[in-house]
């Protein structure tokens, strides 16, 4: 029972902490809506697989066929389509719970497309590891970076001009990766052509993956052992 409430008081603390921090520098940390909340109440209801592959992130990660390409693999899709790094921080709980063998994050293009200061992404990259490595030790975390977009094929105007924003970004989460003493996994240089775009061939709306992308993915994975 103490390990419960010393835990619900550490969630309630960096709740309370990001809640401050948002409102502070006046930022959008909002998550939770009907699509997040129906993923949860799926997640919720999954009977627990404990020491499999968890792939964690947003709906470039939830698109994956994770079970189907790593056939007789243990594996839990936990990927929230329009996610970021709060909603992320908001669900670690029932990550952890899991003891994962393995843990691959994938986060913060949404961040970026609504404005968030990288310094608030990268301390909530921070938090997010520091929770995982705290609840479930034996977890071995992968840190990804964020995939390139393709532009010309985006329609929302809030992916437009985020390249350098990007590089950026995964600038930073290469040091915490580095600082952390984790794999720093550069998916970036994976599906980027010579112009630093996501490549052509492998989304047809400039910012998800085509099936063939996750195919791509999985053997980059497998080719370094990651897998």
């Amino acid at each position: 029972m103490k390990h419960v409430c010393a835990r619900l008081a550490l969630c309630g603390s960096i709740c309370i902490g990001l809640a401050n921090m948002a409102a502070a520098q006046k930022i959008d940390s909002s998550y939770a809506n009907t699509y997040y909340q129906g993923r949860m109440e799926l997640f919720n209801t999954l009977p627990p697989q404990k020491n499999a592959i968890v792939f964690l992130g947003n709906s470039i990660t939830e698109r994956g066929a994770w079970g189907e390409l790593l056939p007789g693999v243990k594996v839990m899709n936990r990927g929230i389509g329009g996610d970021n790094t709060f909603g992320v921080l908001a669900r670690l709980e029932g990550v952890v719970a899991a003891s994962p063998h393995k843990l691959f994050l994938l986060i913060g293009i949404n961040d970026l497309s609504r404005g968030l200061p990288k310094a608030v992404i990268l301390r909530n990259y921070e938090r997010i590891i520091s929770y995982i490595r705290r609840h479930s030790p034996k977890t071995k975390i992968y840190v990804q970076s964020v995939l390139p977009l393709n532009e010309p094929l985006t329609k929302a105007p809030y992916l437009k001009n985020k390249k350098d924003s990007i590089l950026q970004l995964n600038a930073g989460i290469r040091q915490i990766a580095d600082k952390y003493r984790l794999p720093y996994l550069n998916l970036h240089e994976v599906f980027a052509d010579d112009n630093g775009d996501l490549k052509a061939e492998l989304t047809a709306d400039g910012i998800h993956l085509k099936p063939a992308g996750y195919v791509v993915w999985v053997a980059y994975l497998k080719a370094h052992r990651y897998l």
